[in-house]
C-alpha cells in the first residue's frame, strides 16, 4: 500500500508527463504546514524563471511574522507575487503544476490570485 506522500508523488509525476508535451512554462505549487511555495519554470525544465513564497524576509513582515504562511490569504498574496514576477520576466501563459495537491484551499487560492493579476493558463 503507498503512503500519502508516495500517491501525490505520482500523480505529480502524472502531471509533469503532460505538461512536458504542451512546451509551455510551468507554474509550480508546494505547500506545507507553514509556507506555500510558488515558482515558474522554464518550457524544457532547466531554469526558474521566478519564485515566490511566504518564507521570504518581506512577505513574513507584511504577513505578520511567523506562522501566519499557511493559510489562503498568504497563498494569494504568493499568487499576485508570482505573476508579477512572471511577468517581469517575460511569462504570460503557463502550465499549473499543482503537485499532486488537490486543487482545493491554498492551492486554489493561489491559482486565483495568479489568474486575477494577469496569468493565463
Amino acid at each position: 500500500m503507498m503512503t500519502k506522500k508516495e500517491q501525490r508523488l505520482r500523480r505529480a509525476r502524472q502531471t509533469r508527463i503532460r505538461i512536458a508535451q504542451q512546451g509551455v512554462a510551468r507554474l509550480t505549487v508546494n505547500r506545507t504546514n507553514l509556507h506555500i511555495y510558488a515558482s515558474v519554470i522554464s518550457e524544457d525544465g532547466a531554469k526558474v524563471l521566478a519564485s515566490a513564497s511566504t518564507a521570504e524576509a518581506d512577505v513574513r513582515k507584511s504577513l505578520g511574522g511567523a506562522g501566519k504562511g499557511g493559510n489562503a490569504a498568504a497563498a494569494q498574496l504568493i499568487g499576485k507575487r508570482i505573476a508579477e514576477k512572471a511577468k517581469k520576466a517575460g511569462v504570460e501563459k503557463v502550465a499549473f503544476d499543482r503537485s499532486g495537491f488537490a486543487y482545493h484551499g491554498r492551492v486554489k487560492a493561489l491559482a486565483d490570485a495568479a489568474r486575477e493579476a494577469g496569468l493565463q493558463f
